[in-house]
């Protein structure tokens, strides 16, 4: 294991995700590390994508030049699979963690087809449009975190993309305005036109009572995917488990908190306290124990199915 790419990756964790890197602390040390590298590599792009450095100072990109960034990160990860040596710590810790694991190349091939998404300014007309996304840019994260775990059977791989999906619907109804300032829409066209928002003034203060009602049917939208999510904890290793109902409390928390301040929901950016996150990561500890007894419902038939 090189060090250079362990302190790299643990640097982007720390900066881009001080809930992520607590969370995290609760895996095996093999698990973390590997959880790690996989996050650095996700901000990574990300922050190639926007122009961002660990998540902070988005600026509205050329779509011409992000085109140019997109297909030099793919080029990048078809040459991590084909074993080349890495010289970026980003793509040297991908390489690290699927040759561990065994992540199927398509995996972060469709992570980054979610950001071409965003570089080509794609139109999401229908809610499943937004779930596509959603998949694509974190759904998908959730597959490959949970290989991290040794997770490989079906269900529990569906389980797992289900709270990415939980994660992203939440990430999405509290950066409405900020995300559309950037010119990035991602509430169903449909959505907009029921509730009379043109697309390009989701950003406007008179229209915040009427962007809180579709915020609000974001987070009620998740809703069955973290339920759904709570039903692979027991498939995962203990500590494993815990982390992720750890991170399952506080997202969904924010989704609550966006809901229940309606149209200031943009005033601040919604977060958890340090008590709040202190108060899940005891009551994910409580869930990952009960998970261990724990009868697993079927998988309800309405959710969104991911592409095999």
């Amino acid at each position: 294991m090189n060090d250079q790419v362990i302190d790299h990756s643990t640097q982007a964790i720390n900066v881009g995700s001080k809930s992520f890197a607590a969370a995290a602390k609760l895996f095996d040390e093999r698990t973390r590390q590997s959880a790690v590298m996989l996050y650095a590599w996700c901000r990574h792009c990300d922050d190639v994508i926007d122009g961002q450095t660990l998540g902070h100072g988005q600026v509205e990109g050329d779509r011409n030049s992000g085109e140019a960034r997109l297909a030099e990160l793919v080029d990048l990860t078809e040459r991590a699979y084909a074993g080349e040596p890495m010289v970026d710590p980003a793509f040297a810790a991908l390489q690290q963690v699927i040759q561990r694991h065994r992540i199927p190349k398509a995996h972060p091939l469709e992570h980054l087809a979610g950001f071409r998404m965003d570089v080509r300014g794609y139109r999401y007309q229908t809610l499943d449009d937004t779930l596509l996304y959603c998949y694509r840019v974190a759904g998908v994260v959730g597959l490959m975190m949970a290989r991290v775990m040794g997770a490989e059977a079906e269900p529990t791989l569906d389980r797992a993309c289900d709270l990415g999906l939980a994660f992203q619907l939440t990430n999405i109804a509290r950066d409405i305005v900020e995300d559309a300032q950037i010119g990035r829409v991602y509430l169903p066209a449909e959505w907009l036109a029921e509730v009379g928002i043109p697309e390009d003034e989701v950003a406007l203060p008179q229209h915040r009572a009427a962007l809180a009602t579709l915020a609000a049917r974001l987070v009620d939208l998740a809703e069955p995917y973290y339920r759904s999510a709570s039903q692979g904890l027991r498939d995962l290793p203990l500590r494993s488990a815990w982390s992720i109902a750890t991170a399952h409390g506080v997202y969904r928390q924010i989704g609550v908190e966006v809901k229940a301040r309606g149209a200031a929901a943009w005033d601040a950016r919604v977060s958890t306290s340090k008590g709040q996150k202190l108060q899940f990561l005891l009551g994910g500890g409580v869930l990952a124990l009960a998970s261990r007894r724990m009868q697993v419902r079927p998988r309800p038939d309405d959710l969104w199915r991911r592409p095999r």
